[in-house]
């Protein structure tokens, strides 16, 4: 700030507004009051002039700065394997446990959705971006056996690092048109046991109902086969290449509790991130492609500047 601001405001006969200043602001300033005077309500021209402009600039201001939408948006509402907007979490979570709802009568999958999220099912084209990355991955078979026939009888670490190479360039192409096609959803992975995955689920829903996770969260129901297993849970964000938010569900999956796991031998292990892209294409854990399933894991994604 400079040192001569009053000395500027100063008029030539010693005053702080000069004779061809505007005493009621530039014509910018007096559009803007006269377009809220002539939207504001009646109550608030009965209130005293000083007060007036006061409470219509507070009141813009809330609705321009608002962190959430004053309308709640549920995706699957009317549909019986979900949570309902006006159905209370806690009846919610009573009438469809994940421990012992079957499959059988819901699915295979429990539903709760963000209301406050902003994605809506009309923006995803997903019969392009499977379409397109069926041929990708067709194309990757092709070309992978052209490279094995071409470097046959070469080392094995050398035909391994060509093909990783192809595999990388087929991965960022299938993201890419899933971007493009609007299909960007993806998710965290819990692995709760069978006996635990009651609370776990009653967690992750309440706070994906109060906006606190991503724009939605599923649960796998029981298959009928008494799974003592781990039961799969996805807390989805609205955008895999969103760094930002990504990592944010992260912590706050961190701060529930949730973000760690335990392997078979009792190792800590962090969680990992899928974009649903690779669901729909079936690229698993064993995949006859090679390519890795995952997008991110949460160590990786805890050491992220964003």
């Amino acid at each position: 700030m400079s040192d001569s601001k009053e000395e500027d405001d100063v008029d030539g006969d010693g005053g702080y507004i000069s004779d061809d200043s505007s005493f009621y602001g530039d014509t910018d300033l007096q559009t803007h009051l006269r377009s809220l005077v002539n939207s504001a309500p009646i109550s608030t021209l009965l209130l005293p002039a000083y007060l007036q402009f006061t409470t219509m600039a507070l009141a813009n201001t809330a609705a321009t700065t608002s962190s959430k939408p004053t309308t709640l948006y549920n995706r699957y509402e009317g549909e019986i394997y979900a949570r309902q907007l006006n159905e209370p979490v806690s009846a919610f979570l009573e009438r469809l446990p994940p421990l012992t709802t079957q499959r059988s009568n819901v699915g295979d999958w429990i539903f709760i959705a963000n209301p406050y999220s902003t994605a809506r099912p009309t923006s995803e084209n997903w019969a392009k971006t499977n379409a397109t990355g069926a041929s990708l991955l067709s194309d990757f078979e092709t070309r992978r056996a052209g490279v094995e026939a071409s470097l046959r009888g070469r080392p094995a670490q050398t035909v391994t690092k060509k093909l990783n190479q192809l595999r990388e360039t087929v991965r960022t192409a299938i993201l890419a048109a899933a971007r493009e096609n609007g299909c960007r959803w993806g998710k965290w992975m819990l692995f709760p046991t069978a006996a635990d995955v009651n609370r776990v689920w009653g967690v992750v829903a309440r706070a994906t109902a109060a906006g606190e996770l991503g724009g939605a969260a599923k649960v796998a129901t029981e298959d009928g086969q008494g799974d003592t297993a781990g039961r799969l849970i996805c807390v989805y964000t609205e955008d895999f290449g969103d760094n930002q938010d990504v990592k944010r569900v992260l912590l706050k999956l961190r701060e529930l509790g949730l973000a760690k796991r335990k392997s078979e031998w009792g190792q800590e292990m962090g969680i990992s991130y899928k974009p649903d892209v690779f669901t729909y294409l079936d690229i698993t854990g064993d995949n006859q492609w090679g390519l890795k399933p995952s997008l991110y894991q949460s160590k990786e994604a805890l050491a992220w500047t964003v």
